[in-house]
């Protein structure tokens, strides 16, 4: 979700996504793809990948979803700090997975990232 807000947000940038945990080859969740479905955004041509370090090295930002990851991604790939930042870091929030947690958690989801991207393309 944040991927494809972020593009329509900030086209002039080279914006991609990538999970720690994420299940790789996969498509996007069918809660998610009717989350953005609903504000016009079509996620079927999303697939899932791993994060890893070629990614980060030719990143100048990386957006994490919760202060978690952001440590994560920092202690597993140190040279990494200092350009990894939480989507909602300008709010102070967190985006909790709602992956299995029904729709109701991937609305909430939605109204956090959206929120993120609001504020980021501020600061591009």
């Amino acid at each position: 979700m944040a991927e494809a807000l972020l593009k329509e947000a900030c086209p002039d940038k080279n914006v991609s996504s990538a999970g720690l945990e994420g299940l790789v080859g996969e498509t996007a969740d069918q809660h998610a793809m009717a989350c953005m479905s609903e504000i016009g955004v079509d996620l079927s041509s999303h697939i899932a990948r791993r994060l890893d370090a070629a990614m980060l090295i030719d990143a100048d930002l990386v957006l994490a979803m919760t202060t978690q990851q952001v440590k994560a991604i920092e202690e597993r790939w140190a040279f990494s700090k200092g350009k990894v930042f939480r989507l909602g870091h300008w709010r102070d929030e967190n985006v909790a997975d709602p992956y299995r947690k029904g729709m109701p958690a991937f609305i909430e989801a939605q109204k956090l990232i959206e929120n993120g991207v609001k504020d980021w393309a501020l600061h591009l």
